[in-house]
């Protein structure tokens, strides 16, 4: 599959526009349909389409990390967007809010990015295993 044209100037064009969608589905989540899952999974798909004719290698260079560091480090992220509920004495997960220099973070989102970078990380995992080297 690494002569095909096709995918490797369509991954080439895909993955920043994939990855600006992913996001913008990453942070609407909130109020709206979308979140960590779908945009790590829209992430995932243009990773994926750009890896597939360039190999594993390709993959891990536009990552900067290996996909289980990137899982990991996502449930990490995530289990700590659950605990400021602990801390004031709420249920784990509870949501709570901040405002650090006027700008609202809410730690949904901080839970949501965790999920998004899981997601990413185990698809891009599983994948790697079938890439070339």
């Amino acid at each position: 599959m690494k002569s095909s044209v096709i995918l490797r100037t369509g991954g080439r064009l895909l993955l920043p526009v994939s990855g600006l969608f992913s996001l913008y589905i990453l942070l609407r989540g909130h109020n709206e349909p979308g979140g960590g899952f779908i945009g790590g999974l829209i992430a995932a798909a243009g990773l994926a389409i750009y890896a597939l004719p360039r190999g594993r290698e390709a993959l891990y260079r536009v990552l900067l990390m290996r996909p289980a560091t990137l899982a990991a480090l996502g449930l990490l992220l995530a289990v700590s967007g659950g605990l400021p509920g602990l801390v004031v004495g709420e249920q784990f997960l509870a949501h709570q809010w901040a405002a650090p220099g006027g700008f609202a973070i809410g730690t949904t989102l901080i839970f949501d990015a965790g999920v998004y970078l899981v997601v990413v990380g185990s698809v891009l995992l599983f994948l790697s295993l079938y890439l070339e080297d």
